[in-house]
C-alpha cells in the first residue's frame, strides 16, 4: 500500500471522545524507539523495549517546549484481517527506517522520512498479538503464529524459519528477544482459534540467529502440568513479549497465567493443578546462555483469574541497587532486587475489590473464604490490570492501567463487563510511592513510551496523548483514524502510531507518523 503523505497543517486535533469498545481485545503490544545506556541499537538495531533493560526511554528532540508543533507527516493502511483487529503490535525504527509488523503475520520496512514501503515479506498467518520484531545484526527478527525467522534487513528475504509448537492448540504472539547471538522465542497455550486448550504450554526457546537451530528451551511449566492424574486437564504459561537483559549475561521475563481458571464443574477452583502451579505468574531470571535458572518470583501462585505477570521486567538502578520491576494483569507492580530476587517493593494501581488473596485461599482449599455469595465481581477482570508494558526515564516509572472487571458466576464461564477505563500512573522507581495519575474514559491499551520531559501513550479510544513526566498534565493530543491497542515508537523529532482497530463504524486502521513542523 502507498502513504498518504500530509502537508504542513495537517495535524489532528482531538475533536471528541469514541465510545464504542471492542472486548475481544486482550492482547496488546510494547513499544520502540531510541537508545539507553543498555541499548541493543549499535550497528542500526532497534529493541522492542527501545533497548534490552525494557525502559522504554527514548532518546530525540521531541519535549515539551515543541510538542505542539508535532503535525501528521504521511500514513499508511493497515489492511491486515484478525479477530484482533489489523495491528497489535509496536514499530521499531532503525537508521530511518521503520519496521512494522501486522496481524496477519506480514512484516514491512518503511522509510520514516517518506512513508514509502521499501520492501515487504507476506505471511497472512493470523496472530492474536502482541507480535512484533527485532532488528539486529543486519536480520529482521520475528514470529508468524508457529515458527520464529530471519529476514535480510536490506532485502526482507526470509534466511530461516524454525517451527517452534508442539501441537497446534499452541501459538507464538511476542516479538523476539536478542542478545549475543541468541534469539528469544516463546509459544504460548493458545491461538486466534482460541486459548488455554487441555494440554497447551508455554516454551521458551533460545535460536542460534544466524541459523535458527535451537540452542535450549526452558519450560515456564512442567511436562506433567502440576497433575500426574489430571495434567491433561490444565495449561498455561509462556511469554507475551521480549526479555530483559542486564549486560552481565543474565535476562529477565514474565510469564503467563494457568488454567483451566477459574476451575471446572469437577474441579472447582483450579483444583485440578494443586499447589502454586510453577512458573505461572512469575518473574524468572536465567542465565542467557544456557537457561540455567537463577531465581523465580510468583505473583499469583495458583492463579484462578487470569492474573498474568506478563510485562518484560524494567532493568534499573535505584537506591544504590539494580532493581527488575515487573507487572502485569493482576494490576500489580513490584520491583525486586535483581541480584537476589526479594521484593523491594510492591504497589497494587488501579482498582482491586477485596480479591487479592483468592489464590491462596484456592490453593490451600479454603473456599468458604472466596466469596460471600454464589456471584462476585472482581477486579483486576480478564482485560484489566497493567496489560501492556510500562515505561521508565530512570527516576519514575509510567504505569497504564486498565480497569475492567469480570463476574465469577460459574466454573466454566466468568462473564466480562462491557465497561472499560484507563488510568496513567506514575511511581517513584526507588519506593513505588505514587508520583501522579491521570483517569481515562477509555481503556490504557497501549505502552507509553518516555522521552526528554514527555510521556507519549494511546488509548483506546484513538487518541494520541502526550503528558508531562513531572506533573502528568497533558501538553498535546491527536486523533487518531481508529482505535490503538498498541504501543507507539519514538526516533528523533518523529512518533510513529498504530492506530490498528476501528472502534466505531467508518474508522480506517492505519500507520500515523507525526513530525516536528518546521524541522530543517
Amino acid at each position: 500500500m502507498s502513504p498518504e503523505r500530509v502537508g504542513k497543517g495537517g495535524r489532528a486535533v482531538l475533536g471528541g471522545v469514541l465510545v464504542a469498545v471492542a472486548l475481544g481485545i486482550a492482547l496488546l503490544a510494547g513499544g520502540c524507539g531510541s537508545s539507553s545506556s543498555s541499548d541493543v541499537r549499535v550497528g542500526g538495531s532497534a529493541y522492542p523495549g527501545i533497548d534490552t533493560a525494557n525502559t522504554r526511554h527514548a532518546s530525540g528532540a521531541i519535549d515539551s517546549a515543541n510538542a505542539a508543533g508535532l503535525e501528521v507527516a504521511w500514513t499508511l493502511p493497515l489492511t491486515a484481517k484478525s479477530s484482533y483487529g489489523s495491528y497489535a503490535s509496536t514499530p521499531v525504527i532503525s537508521k530511518g527506517v521503520v519496521y512494522a509488523q501486522d496481524l496477519e503475520s506480514n512484516v514491512q520496512a518503511i522509510d520514516l522520512e517518506s512513508g514509502d514501503v521499501l520492501w515487504e515479506k507476506s505471511y497472512h498467518q493470523p496472530d492474536q498479538g502482541p507480535n512484533g520484531l527485532t532488528v539486529a545484526a543486519g536480520r529482521v527478527y520475528g514470529a508468524t503464529s508457529d515458527a520464529a525467522f530471519a529476514l535480510d534487513q536490506k532485502t526482507g528475504k526470509q534466511i530461516w524459519s524454525t517451527p517452534l509448537l508442539r501441537r497446534p492448540s499452541e501459538g507464538i504472539d511476542m516479538a523476539p528477544g536478542y542478545h549475543d547471538g541468541l534469539v528469544y522465542v516463546s509459544t504460548e497455550p493458545g491461538n486466534v482459534n482460541g486459548g488455554y486448550n487441555a494440554g497447551s504450554v508455554g516454551i521458551l526457546w533460545a535460536l542460534d540467529a544466524k541459523t535458527g537451530k535451537k540452542a535450549w528451551h526452558f519450560n515456564t511449566v512442567p511436562d506433567d502440568l502440576w497433575s500426574k492424574q489430571n495434567g491433561q486437564l490444565n495449561s498455561g504459561g509462556g511469554l507475551w513479549y521480549a526479555p530483559s537483559f542486564d549486560g552481565k549475561g543474565n535476562m529477565y521475563f514474565g510469564t503467563g497465567n494457568p488454567a483451566p481458571f477459574p476451575g471446572t464443574a469437577k474441579f472447582p477452583w483450579g483444583s485440578s493443578r494443586p499447589g502454586p502451579d510453577l512458573y505461572t505468574d512469575s518473574v524468572v531470571k536465567l542465565d542467557a546462555k544456557t537457561g540455567k535458572l537463577e531465581w523465580y518470583y510468583q505473583q499469583t501462585p495458583h492463579d484462578i483469574y487470569d492474573w498474568d505477570m506478563q510485562n518484560p521486567p524494567v532493568l534499573v538502578k535505584a537506591g544504590g541497587r539494580e532493581l527488575a520491576i515487573g507487572s502485569g494483569k493482576v494490576g500489580v507492580v513490584v520491583a525486586l532486587d535483581a541480584k537476589s530476587g526479594k521484593v523491594v517493593w510492591k504497589r497494587s494501581v488501579g482498582i482491586h475489590n477485596g480479591h487479592d488473596n483468592d489464590d491462596l485461599y484456592a490453593m490451600r482449599g479454603e473456599y468458604s473464604k472466596l466469596h460471600e455469595s454464589a456471584t462476585a465481581t472482581v477486579f483486576p477482570g480478564l482485560l484489566g490490570g497493567v496489560i501492556a508494558p510500562i515505561a521508565t526515564d530512570g527516576k519514575t516509572l509510567f504505569v497504564p492501567v486498565v480497569n475492567h472487571s469480570v463476574t465469577i458466576d460459574s466454573q466454566t464461564s466468568p462473564s466480562e463487563s462491557q465497561s472499560l477505563t484507563g488510568e496513567l500512573v506514575a511511581l517513584d522507581v526507588a519506593s513505588g510511592k505514587v508520583e501522579w495519575s491521570k483517569k481515562f474514559s477509555s481503556a490504557a491499551f497501549g505502552a507509553p513510551t518516555v522521552i526528554n520531559d514527555l510521556v507519549f501513550m494511546a488509548t483506546f479510544d484513538g487518541t494520541l496523548h502526550a503528558f508531562s513526566a513531572r506533573t502528568g498534565g497533558e501538553v498535546w493530543q491527536a486523533s487518531l483514524p481508529a482505535g490503538s491497542n498498541s504501543g507507539l515508537a519514538v526516533d528523533g523529532d518523529s512518533v510513529v502510531v498504530p492506530a490498528g482497530i476501528p472502534t466505531v463504524e467508518g474508522q480506517t486502521p492505519e500507520l500515523v507518523a507525526y513530525e516536528i513542523e518546521g524541522k530543517e
